[in-house]
């Protein structure tokens, strides 16, 4: 069984979260510069067995896209087209940023650590992965 990567996707910055081999724990794993996300994932592709790719979805509280949605779409298109034999899904993404902040406080991180926005992408990035996992038994 391979793991499972998480994408919280930005226009500067984006988090990656991975499962362990059993697929039973979402852990943060870094931060890429968004320009340099397919080649990072093309490099941890060849040294990790990984079997779905999950991507955050930006969406308001009524449902409908926001401004990040359509840079979200056109990295989905990129991925497909670079990578056509990794399943791709797209989870649901809202309140991810605001959970990171809330669980690294609750968790006792400095406020240097929490004002390295990296952090926070990464760890919604393993919020978007344990969702995604809870609601895909």
């Amino acid at each position: 069984m391979g793991r499972v990567l998480a994408i919280d996707y930005g226009s500067k910055r984006t988090g990656i979260a991975i499962t362990d081999p059993l697929r039973m724990i979402a852990s943060p794993h870094t931060t890429v510069p968004t320009h340099e996300l397919m080649k990072y994932l093309k490099d941890y592709f060849k040294s990790e067995d990984v079997t779905e790719v999950v991507f955050g979805m930006p969406k308001q509280l009524n449902g409908s896209d926001t401004n990040a949605t359509p840079l979200v779409h056109a990295a989905v298109n990129r991925f497909k087209k670079l990578f056509p034999e990794k399943p791709l899904f797209l989870h649901d993404e809202r309140f991810t940023s605001k959970m990171a902040l809330d669980a690294m406080i609750a968790g006792g991180t400095s406020k240097k650590t929490r004002r390295e926005k990296g952090n926070i992408d990464k760890v919604s990035a393993a919020i978007i992965l344990q969702s995604y996992l809870e609601a895909n038994p």
